[in-house]
């Protein structure tokens, strides 16, 4: 399982629609991802090098990767591609499947629907902490990550949420007609141009030439 998050990181995420990521007796359902290149992404972490706070984007592949972001929230990513080379899928939206009750006890008053639609409450519902970062989803840690049996039927691809460079570049997949992935923001800091991606669209399996 391991090597098959060694793809370009647009390749992996869209395959990872339907994975299971588990901690505890929460489960939630993965709907939403997004893509974050290294070198050739000035919207990733890991675009300007590795440091400490970035270093599980470089490998191995299949680690845990959290970050406080907007200083409210923690937003869960999956390690990806070669070891080295930083890069990794951000975990947007799910629905949770497994420990209800424990999810809806941290999130509050929150929906069904809204119990993980969005990053900040995928892992609150999940109740990943800062301790948890770097953990390997694939072995037999705290936290552990199931790949989807078969490739969602409709995949939807389109441009990623709130960042504010390569707004458009359209690395963002989910699954089609779900009621539990976010809503679409365009970030206000991002450059009132012309979107060059559709809002969503079906992915054709493209490669990253074809992007």
């Amino acid at each position: 399982m391991r090597t098959d998050l060694c793809q370009p990181v647009e390749q992996i995420a869209p395959r990872l629609l339907g994975a299971v990521i588990r901690h505890g007796p929460v489960a939630v359902r993965l709907t939403e991802l997004e893509a974050y290149d290294g070198a050739t992404d000035p919207a990733s972490h890991a675009y300007r090098g590795r440091t400490p706070r970035n270093a599980v984007m470089f490998g191995p592949p299949g680690h845990l990767y959290l970050y406080f972001t907007y200083g409210m929230h923690w937003a869960g990513n999956i390690s990806c591609g070669p070891e080295g080379v930083g890069s990794g899928v951000l975990m947007r939206a799910g629905e949770v499947i497994e420990g209800r009750e424990l999810a809806r006890s941290r999130r509050g008053r929150a929906s069904d629907r809204d119990l993980a639609r969005g990053p900040g409450r995928l892992t609150q519902a999940l109740g990943l902490h800062p301790e948890h970062k770097g953990c390997d989803l694939l072995g037999d840690g705290p936290v552990t990550l199931e790949f989807p049996a078969d490739q969602a039927e409709m995949i939807m691809v389109g441009p990623r949420v709130g960042v504010s460079v390569e707004a458009d570049r359209p690395w963002r997949f989910w699954i089609g007609d779900n009621p539990y992935v976010s809503d679409y923001k365009r970030s206000p800091r991002a450059p009132r141009v012309i979107t060059r991606a559709p809002i969503g669209r079906r992915w054709d399996g493209g490669t990253r030439s074809s992007i």
